[in-house]
């Protein structure tokens, strides 16, 4: 009985981190009218073209909504999503490793680094991928400890 107790325990306190994981995800995100990417489709950043999602294809994955182009791209994302879940919650890579700020971003304005879909600011002449790439290892350390702060 005691070992059922335990387990039933260890198994509730894995479902309301997870839960509270999610729910910080969904406070952080970059979400816009409830679409993760300003609806762009997170699988085609890794065809090289970005594309605008269709809501007829949309699928949430740990509270986020995401679209996509086409059905087989919102098959490869259900099969595998972390693989294509953009880096610090779709903010901008560079504001994210440089400030800890979570800054809006250009969704054509991308590049994958070390398989992750990194997005950043691109307005009024200043693109900050081109700094990003000045110090993209330091920078990108720096943000995934200012991430995971946030996800706190």
């Amino acid at each position: 009985m005691m070992t059922k107790i335990i387990l039933l325990s260890l198994i509730l306190s894995a479902h309301f981190a997870i839960a509270q994981s999610d729910d910080a995800r969904k406070k952080n995100f970059n979400i816009k009218r409830d679409i993760a990417i300003e609806g762009y489709d997170p699988v085609s950043y890794f065809d090289n073209k970005p594309t605008e999602g269709e809501a007829k294809w949309t699928y949430t994955h740990r509270g986020i909504k995401y679209q996509f182009s086409s059905l087989s791209n919102q098959l490869k994302f259900k099969a595998n999503p972390e693989l294509y879940v953009p880096a610090f919650g779709g903010w901008c890579a560079y504001a994210m490793g440089e400030s800890g700020e979570k800054v809006k971003i250009d969704p054509q304005t991308f590049k994958i680094v070390d398989g992750q879909l990194c997005l950043f600011y691109n307005f009024w002449g200043n693109n900050t991928l081109k700094d990003w790439n000045k110090n993209e290892s330091s920078l990108k350390a720096k943000a995934e400890q200012n991430w995971k702060k946030i996800l706190r």
